[in-house]
C-alpha cells in the first residue's frame, strides 16, 4: 500500500485517489436520480398526511379511519416486498425500478378520487402493493456498486430524499392545498394527489431510459474503472453468505434486524403521517404555516444522518451508532410531550426527534448488507424492509385510536419513544459481521 493511503487504513485500501475519483463518478451519475426518485416516492407515500387536514372533512373521516388508510398502504407493501424484489435481482433494476414507479405514480394520483372509507382503503393498499420493491431494490442496487466502506456515505445520501422530501413537501403540500382549493371545482387535497403523482410516472420513463443494471453494462465509464469497481465488490462478496432464498427466512440474524427495523420505522411513520396534526395541535394554524414550520426537522434531520453515517462508515461499526441514534429520537418525541405548551421548545422536541430517527436509516442498512449476498440479499433486505414497514401500518392506526380515546397525540408519541428505545435495545443482540475489508 502506497503512503498517500496511510491514513484510510481501516478501509484496507478501499480509499485512495484513485478510487476516490471512481467512486465520485459513481454517486454523480446515480445518487441525483435515484435521490430524486425516492423524494417523490416518499411523498406520495405520506402526503395523504397533509391531506388530512382537509381530507378528513370533507369526507367526514374519523382519526381511526384516517389512521387505517394511512397505515393499509403497508400492508400491500409486506404482501408483496419479497416477490418484487428477488424479480428485480433476477431482470434488472432498470426494467423493474422503472415498472414499480410508472404504476404508483397513477395510482397515486388516482386518490384524488377517494369517496368513502371504503375506496380510501383500496387505494392505499393498491399503492402499497405498487411501490413494493423499490426501497430495498434501491438498497440492494447500490451494493452492486459501493464496496461496505463506502456504502453507508452512498445510502445516507439516497436517505437523504426522506427528509428532504419534508423539506420540499411540506411547504409545497400546504401551498397546493391553500392556493389550488376550489380550482375547477377539486378540493385542495385532490389536486395534492394529481400533482405530486404524474411528476412520479415521467420520472420513471427517466429511469427507464438512463438507469445502467450492474457495472459491466456503464458505458460511461473506462474498462479500468469499471475492472476497480468489479474488484472491490467480488472482494467483499467473496466474505459474503448467499443461502438459497427459503434459507434466509429461518435466518435469526434477519428476523432480529426485521424487529429492529419495524421499531425504528415506527419513529419515522410516526413522525412522517403526523407531524402536520402535531405541529397543528401545538397552536399553528394555516395550512401554509404548518408545512413550512414541518420542514425545520427535517432540515436538521439531513445533517445529523449524513454525519452520523460518516461516522459509522469511517469506524465500520453499526449498531451502537444506531442504537444511540435511536435514543436521541425517543428523548426528542418525550421532550416535544414535556413542552407541549411551549410551541419553540415543542418544535425543537420534535427536530431532535427527527435527527435521530432519521440517522438511525443509513446505518441500519450497513449491518444487513454486509453479511449477505446475491439472491439471499434481495430476499434478506426485502424482508427486513417488508416487516419492519408494518409498522407504517401499525403506528399511524394506533395513533389515530389513540388520539380518539384521548383527544391528544400525546401518549402515541411515548408510544413510539418506547419503540425506539426497543429497537436500541435489540440493535446490540445483533451479531456484529461484515464482509471483510481487506484487499
Amino acid at each position: 500500500m502506497s503512503s498517500t493511503s496511510t491514513a484510510a487504513e481501516p478501509y484496507g485500501g478501499y480509499f485512495d485517489s484513485t478510487a476516490d475519483a471512481v467512486y465520485r463518478k459513481v454517486g454523480w451519475r446515480l445518487i441525483p436520480l435515484l435521490f430524486v426518485c425516492y423524494i417523490v416516492a416518499y411523498l406520495d407515500r405520506v402526503n395523504v398526511g397533509f391531506a388530512k387536514l382537509q381530507m378528513q372533512g370533507d369526507l367526514q373521516f374519523s382519526e381511526a379511519v384516517y389512521g387505517l388508510g394511512a397505515g393499509i398502504f403497508f400492508i400491500g407493501y409486506f404482501l408483496f416486498e419479497v416477490p418484487s424484489n428477488v424479480v428485480m435481482h433476477r431482470v434488472g433494476a432498470r426494467r423493474w425500478i422503472a415498472r414499480i414507479m410508472i404504476t404508483w405514480g397513477v395510482l397515486s394520483a388516482a386518490t384524488m378520487l377517494v369517496s368513502s372509507p371504503m375506496s380510501f382503503y383500496v387505494i392505499r393498499f393498491l399503492l402499497g402493493a405498487a411501490e413494493a420493491g423499490f426501497f430495498p431494490g434501491i438498497i440492494m442496487y447500490l451494493t452492486y456498486w459501493y464496496p461496505a466502506a463506502r456504502r453507508g456515505k452512498a445510502t445516507s445520501l439516497f436517505l437523504a430524499a426522506i427528509p428532504f422530501a419534508g423539506i420540499l413537501g411540506g411547504p409545497l403540500s400546504g401551498w397546493i392545498l391553500q392556493g389550488m382549493s376550489g380550482v375547477h371545482g377539486w378540493a385542495g387535497w385532490q389536486w395534492l394527489f394529481l400533482l405530486q403523482g404524474l411528476p412520479t410516472v415521467a420520472l420513471g420513463l427517466v429511469v427507464w431510459r438512463y438507469l445502467d443494471d450492474r457495472v459491466k453494462d456503464a458505458q460511461w465509464l473506462t474498462p479500468a474503472e469499471r475492472e476497480l469497481i468489479a474488484r472491490d465488490i467480488a472482494r467483499e462478496d467473496a466474505g459474503k453468505a448467499q443461502p438459497r432464498i427459503l434459507g434466509v427466512l429461518g435466518n435469526g440474524r434477519v428476523w432480529l434486524l426485521a424487529l429492529v427495523y419495524f421499531a425504528y420505522t415506527s419513529g419515522l411513520y410516526g413522525i412522517s403521517f403526523w407531524l402536520p396534526s402535531i405541529i397543528k395541535a401545538i397552536g399553528v394554524t394555516g395550512a401554509l404555516d404548518i408545512g413550512l414550520l414541518s420542514a425545520i426537522p427535517w432540515t436538521f434531520g439531513v445533517i445529523a444522518m449524513y454525519f452520523m453515517a460518516r461516522s459509522a462508515d469511517r469506524r465500520l461499526e453499526y449498531r451502537w451508532h444506531s442504537a444511540l441514534a435511536a435514543v436521541v429520537g425517543a428523548l426528542g418525541l418525550v421532550l416535544s410531550v414535556v413542552f407541549h405548551g411551549n410551541t419553540v421548545l415543542a418544535m425543537a422536541g420534535l427536530t431532535l426527534a427527527t435527527m435521530g430517527i432519521m440517522s438511525t436509516f443509513p446505518v441500519f442498512w450497513g449491518m444487513p448488507t454486509a453479511f449477505l449476498g446475491g439472491a439471499a440479499a434481495a430476499a434478506g433486505i426485502a424482508l427486513i424492509n417488508s416487516f419492519g414497514n408494518l409498522s407504517g401500518f401499525s403506528a399511524p392506526f394506533l395513533i389515530g385510536l389513540i388520539k380518539d380515546a384521548t383527544r391528544s397525540t400525546d401518549a402515541g408519541l411515548y408510544m413510539l419513544a418506547a419503540l425506539l428505545v426497543t429497537g436500541a435495545v435489540l440493535v446490540l443482540f445483533v451479531k456484529p459481521g461484515r464482509a471483510s475489508a481487506q484487499p
